[in-house]
C-alpha cells in the first residue's frame, strides 16, 4: 500500500508532467485562461489518462511481447481513440464546455503527457494497479498545473501589470515560478 502511494504523490506533486517534466504544455498555457475550464480539461486528461494506462498495460503485457516494435504506434491509437470518445461525451452532455475547450478538446489526442504516461509506465514495469495509480496521480498533477495557472491568470487580469509583460510573458513568468515552487517538493521522499 505503502508503494501505491509513492506512485501517486510522487506522478502529482514530487515528478509533476506539466511542471517538472514540461509535458503538455500546449492545454497548460492554452486553457489556463478560466478556472472552471482548466478543472474541466483536467478531468478530461484524467479519465483519458486512466484509459490509456489500462489499455497500454494490456497491450504491454499481451500484445506488444510478440511485436515491440509496434508500441508507439499503438498508444498512440489507444490515445486517439479515447480522446474521441471524451470528445463526443462532452459534446453530448455539456455543449457549453465543449465550446469553451474549442480546439484543445482534440488536441489532447497529441498532448505528449498522455503518451509520456503510457510509455513511462510500461518502461518501469508496473502492474496494472501501479499503473492505474500512477495515470491518476499524474492525471491529478495535469490538472493541479491548470488549475493553480489559471487561478493565478485570472487574478492577473485586474492587476495593474506593465505593458511589457503583459499577455504571454507574464504568463510564462508565473508558469515558471509554480514550476520552481515544485521543485521544493524533489526531496519530499528521500529516504
Amino acid at each position: 500500500m505503502g508503494e501505491l502511494i509513492w506512485i501517486f504523490v510522487s506522478a502529482l506533486l514530487v515528478n509533476n508532467f506539466t511542471l517538472a517534466y514540461f509535458l503538455g504544455l500546449c492545454p497548460f498555457l492554452g486553457v489556463s485562461g478560466k478556472l472552471q475550464t482548466a478543472f474541466r480539461l483536467g478531468l478530461a486528461n484524467i479519465f483519458v489518462m486512466l484509459i490509456t494506462a489500462a489499455c497500454a498495460y494490456a497491450l504491454n503485457t499481451w500484445v506488444l511481447v510478440y511485436a515491440p516494435y509496434l508500441r508507439l504506434i499503438s498508444f498512440i491509437i489507444v490515445i486517439a481513440s479515447s480522446v474521441q470518445f471524451v470528445e463526443m461525451a462532452v459534446k453530448k452532455l455539456s455543449p457549453d464546455l465543449f465550446q469553451a475547450l474549442g480546439i484543445f478538446l482534440p488536441l489532447i489526442t497529441t498532448n505528449c503527457a498522455i503518451l509520456g504516461l503510457a510509455l513511462f509506465s510500461t518502461n518501469k514495469g508496473y502492474g496494472f494497479w501501479e499503473g492505474m495509480i500512477y495515470a491518476l496521480g499524474a492525471g491529478g498533477g495535469v490538472t493541479l498545473a491548470l488549475a493553480l495557472l489559471a487561478g493565478v491568470r485570472e487574478e492577473t487580469r485586474i492587476l495593474n501589470i506593465p505593458k511589457v509583460i503583459q499577455g504571454t510573458a507574464i504568463n510564462l513568468i508565473i508558469a515558471g515560478i509554480i514550476s520552481m515552487a515544485f521543485m521544493g517538493f524533489a526531496g519530499l521522499f528521500s529516504s
